[in-house]
């Protein structure tokens, strides 16, 4: 009865889905009316709607509001990012923390200036417009979901972490997500990216003063008995997937 119940797909898993939907769609519609616009309309971005006001604004509340969840305990957001409140905290027998090293976690932040400050020199000196840095953004907020139900590059080749509920750099997300925004210099897009980094400086805060928090070592709700998401469960789907399909998808020539 409790293995079923273990594989019943969780709140957090529904609303990470939700969120990729949504996200893809938005994307999406953002690629199609770019392209339309700069075909039909030189000059403009997104056929003018980079100009309405509310159009912005609703958009700016969504993912305001999605943050304003990380700076409060929620039960619909991971133990990943929860575990920076105390309430998260399930002291363990074991009194020896054990982090993610530096190091790693120095290699992520450097690979993304790097890569970012690669889009941003290309924007400086004429090569891609501000559209285009909206839609990295955008396409950044699809990897962020796709990191965490199916395949995550930093996990895999950076962190070497077990999975997202012991991630290192958990809310580092919507900094990264709205870094290629700083380069427009928008209201929106500046307020955006301010708020981001304040949800980092809390966490890397919180690391520094209560490292216990963060290590699966000495939280028990960092485990795998008490995990309450199972978020890692879709990334074992599809490695199993692949796995036994890796024939057809990958024929030997």
């Amino acid at each position: 009865m409790s293995d079923n119940k273990t594989k019943k797909i969780t709140p957090v898993s529904v609303l990470h889905c939700i969120k990729l939907v949504g996200r893809t769609a938005l994307l999406v519609s953002a690629i199609c009316v770019y392209i339309y616009s700069r075909i039909n309309f030189p000059g403009e971005l997104f056929a003018g709607i980079e100009n309405n006001k509310l159009f912005l604004l609703s958009l700016w509340i969504i993912f305001f509001v999605e943050m304003l969840f990380r700076f409060l305990p929620s039960r619909l957001e991971s133990p990943g990012c929860q575990k920076v409140f105390k309430k998260r905290f399930v002291p363990t027998e074991t009194p020896k923390t054990k982090l993610t090293s530096r190091r790693s976690t120095l290699a992520v932040f450097l690979a993304w200036v790097g890569l970012n400050g690669i889009f941003g020199a290309l924007y400086l000196i004429g090569v891609i417009d501000a559209g285009i840095l909206i839609l990295i953004s955008l396409a950044y907020s699809v990897c962020d979901m796709i990191c965490i139900l199916f395949f995550c590059p930093f996990q895999t080749w950076f962190m070497k972490n077990r999975c997202c509920v012991t991630c290192r750099i958990y809310n580092w997300d919507y900094a990264m997500m709205f870094t290629p925004l700083v380069f427009i210099g928008n209201f929106f897009a500046i307020s955006l990216f301010a708020v981001s980094m304040i949800l980092v400086l809390v966490w890397e805060i919180t690391v520094r003063t209560h490292p216990e928090r963060f290590s699966e070592t000495t939280n028990a709700c960092l485990s795998c008995a008490n995990c309450t998401e199972k978020l890692c469960r879709h990334k074992k789907q599809l490695r199993g997937f692949i796995k036994k399909n890796k024939d057809i998808l990958f024929p030997k020539k």
